[in-house]
């Protein structure tokens, strides 16, 4: 309990697959009867809770065509490990916090939403990484995905005394830094400032605990922070953008050197090997993902003229039109979270199946660009 400037905030740390903390949560907020509930939720988290749904399926085009199915996917993984867990021990991922809304409309309480957009937060996140960070984080996670480890008692007792996720988000942070201010940083100054400025003298706040030091600390120094900073994502470097533009152009200008240099007939050459070079292994893992023919066939013909712009890659056209013609179905969207921990979901779920084409159509046209560069740049000296 914090007292300041005359009013008083019950901080309820909770863990996200805890029982006693779904308990604790309402013992609380009927306890005190405070002006308000807040919750550690945005509105996409509580209508997912509270609809008992993992995704909104109407949202996925949009998610493609904002080119965030990497971050869909580090979430969907994330959420994967916990619902196991929960599974384990008996009770719903976030239920704790679902039963803190439920408290606090029983008693005629006002709610508030404090926590700041998954989306934003994942997005901020990924924007943090190196490239090589990306690759260790999106690679540890899907192996966690496929683990089945047997937990002992001992460590079912200690993990119903935590908030998982925040201990997870907190081991990725020691591992990445980067990754710790977004997941963990961020959200505490945002969380104590969003809950500072709810209505009323008597609070009761319900966040993970692995919120209440950072928060508590927020709070108490009482300085005002413009949420606007962090809740913008950074726009890509203009270094990246030049090179991003930099591969395209030495392929197109080595193909044009050669064409002047050597002839035509060359030039013709490297620029079919160009196009059989992404096009090719584009469409193997096309085939691979077992997707819709025609999205084999549109990421056999995408990755020569995406390879060649750092707008959109094959993997999003490819996913696009996946999901245009095989879309998932309201259940597979509702155990993409249990499919997600096998081999084979990957391929049964629709979903799942999507990323799968996703990832990929993009390897097979990353190898390509790789393959056909660095043939058409040697064939410069030929």
């Amino acid at each position: 309990m914090l007292e300041l400037s005359g009013r008083r905030f019950f901080l309820v740390g909770t863990a996200h697959i805890s029982q006693q903390s779904v308990d604790l949560v309402r013992k609380v907020i009927e306890g005190e009867r405070p002006d308000c509930v807040c919750v550690e939720l945005d509105q996409q988290r509580y209508a997912a809770l509270s609809q008992e749904k993992t995704f909104q399926a109407q949202d996925l085009r949009e998610i493609i065509r904002n080119q965030q199915l990497a971050a869909l996917l580090i979430n969907l993984l994330l959420a994967s490990y916990q619902k196991r867990l929960g599974m384990k021990l008996g009770v719903t991922p976030g239920k704790e916090l679902l039963e803190a809304t439920r408290a606090a409309q029983e008693n005629d309480i006002p709610i508030a939403l404090c926590d700041r957009d998954v989306r934003i937060t994942l997005r901020r996140a990924w924007a943090a990484l190196s490239f090589w960070h990306k690759l260790q984080l999106a690679s540890g996670v899907l192996a966690s995905a496929f683990e089945d480890t047997e937990i002992s008692e001992e460590e079912l007792a200690r993990i119903r005394q935590q908030d998982v996720l925040s201990e997870l988000m907190r081991e990725l942070g020691e591992a990445m830094p980067r990754l710790k201010t977004s997941l963990i940083d961020e959200r505490d100054t945002y969380l104590a400032q969003k809950i500072r400025d709810t209505p009323g003298q008597k609070i009761v706040a319900v966040v993970g605990a692995g919120h209440i030091e950072g928060m508590s600390r927020a709070m108490e120094e009482e300085a005002t922070v413009d949420l606007s900073e962090i809740e913008t994502i950074a726009p890509v470097s203009p270094i990246w953008k030049w090179v991003g533009w930099a591969i395209p152009a030495l392929i197109v200008g080595s193909i044009v050197w050669i064409g002047v240099s050597q002839g035509f007939t060359q030039a013709g050459e490297n620029a079919r090997y160009w196009f059989f070079a992404n096009a090719i292994p584009s469409g193997i893992g096309g085939l691979l993902a077992f997707a819709h023919p025609l999205t084999t066939l549109a990421a056999f013909f995408a990755a020569p003229l995406t390879s060649l712009t750092p707008v959109i890659g094959a993997g999003y056209v490819a996913a696009f039109v996946q999901t245009w013609f095989v879309p998932p179905t309201v259940h597979e969207i509702q155990t993409v979270g249990e499919d997600i921990a096998t081999a084979k979901g990957w391929w049964a779920n629709r979903l799942l199946r999507i990323l799968l084409v996703f990832l990929l159509t993009t390897l097979g046209s990353v190898i390509g660009t790789w393959v056909g560069g660095y043939e058409i740049v040697s064939n410069l000296f030929g």
